[in-house]
This record gives C-alpha cells, sequence and structure tokens, in this order.
C-alpha cells in the first residue's frame, strides 16, 4: 500500500486544500500519482456540502464556502484535525458504505486509545460521544467519490472553539450538539494523528479485493 503521509504544521485555506484534492484524485484515477492522506488545519470557516439547505443557517451574516463534498454544513478552524485522503477504490472492495465504516471504525478505535468511547450512528453519519445520555458529536465526514476515487475526509474536534457552531445546524442535525476532546477529558492527546494514520491504513486492508 503505497500511499503518501503529508502533514502542513501551519493553517491551510480550505480552498486551497479542495483544489489540491480535486486535482491529485483525477492523477491518481490515471494512475499519474500515489494514494494520499493529509494531516492539516483551517483558518475559521463554514463549508457546506452538497446536501445543505439554507435552513441550517442560523446567523445569515456569515459566509458559507460550498463544496462538492457530501454531508450538509458544519464549521473548522483551529484545534481540530483535518484528515484528508486521497483514497484509490478500484482495486479493493467497491463499497461505499464499507468504506465510510473504515472512517468510523478508525477514529472510534483512536479514542478508545486515550479512554474514550465513542460510536457510530448510521441515520446521523459522524462520530458521536455519550455525554450522561446526550449524545454529542466529536468528528464529521464528508466523502466524494469520483470513478471509484474516494476523496475529502473528517475532522476532528480536539479544542477548537464550539461558539461557531451556534451559528448553523452542523450537519443539518437539530437536537444534538457539538463536543471536542478537552471538554471530554483533561489528558494530553500526544501523537493522535500518528495513531488515526496508523489505524486508518489498517483498516483500508479490510477493502481489500
Amino acid at each position: 500500500m503505497d500511499i503518501e503521509i503529508k502533514k502542513s504544521t501551519k493553517p491551510v485555506k480550505y480552498n486551497d486544500a479542495l483544489s489540491l484534492l480535486e486535482a491529485r484524485s483525477k492523477l491518481v484515477s490515471k494512475n499519474e500519482e500515489k494514494e494520499l492522506i493529509w494531516i492539516l488545519e483551517h483558518d475559521p470557516i463554514f463549508t457546506a456540502g452538497k446536501n445543505f439547505s439554507e435552513n441550517d443557517i442560523l446567523d445569515k451574516s456569515i459566509d458559507i464556502y460550498q463544496t462538492n463534498r457530501g454531508g450538509k454544513i458544519t464549521y473548522h478552524g483551529p484545534g481540530q484535525l483535518m484528515f484528508y485522503f486521497v483514497i484509490d477504490l478500484r482495486n479493493r472492495l467497491k463499497d461505499i458504505r464499507k468504506f465510510i465504516s473504515v472512517i468510523e471504525n478508525s477514529i472510534i478505535e483512536t479514542l478508545r486509545e486515550f479512554k474514550i468511547e465513542t460510536q457510530a450512528d448510521r441515520d446521523n453519519i459522524g462520530i458521536w460521544f455519550n455525554n450522561k445520555g446526550e449524545m454529542e458529536k466529536i468528528a464529521a465526514i464528508g466523502v466524494r467519490v469520483s470513478k471509484w476515487v474516494a476523496y475529502h475526509g473528517f475532522c476532528l474536534n480536539i479544542k477548537n472553539d464550539l461558539d461557531p457552531y451556534k451559528k448553523i445546524i452542523p450537519c443539518g442535525i437539530t437536537d444534538k450538539k457539538v463536543t471536542n476532546l478537552k471538554k471530554i477529558s483533561n489528558i494530553r492527546f500526544n501523537k493522535i494523528d500518528e495513531i488515526l494514520i496508523d489505524k486508518f491504513i489498517s483498516n483500508l486492508k479490510n477493502l481489500d479485493a
């Protein structure tokens, strides 16, 4: 499995990241470039997937960047780990639901390393933490698949500001809150990016054709 691992230490503009992912996906589909995992952070930005509704915007003064990923509206900003990828599914099991499970399991298994139990939800995509009976979202997932090359990725809330979520209905879900790891636990999440990468690559092997 020949996947390039890329890490950006400074925040990357959302549209720059999107342009790189789209260009890389086309090269991968032509067998002209390696698959990619890219870890980064964004400056504050609200993004909307193909399924978003104007009703999901509570504060009409905010700017929204519309994308071609799946999902609805969410927020990205400092303190949030962005895990982007470009993965070729042509020589793997061509099953998008099982690929989403690879992502979900990678996040769940990573957080378990830090003694945090989370779960996926078939009805509300993402990863959820049970806070005394209240389900709170800790990670959002948005994927696009073109010619069986999957790209975009997921974001994991670590120590990001949660106030911007009050300006939107995150992912179009009205009855659940958003949280981050710092609210859940005071421990240090050392090398969480490395663990996520290892879990993701390991779980990808479950899709080997």
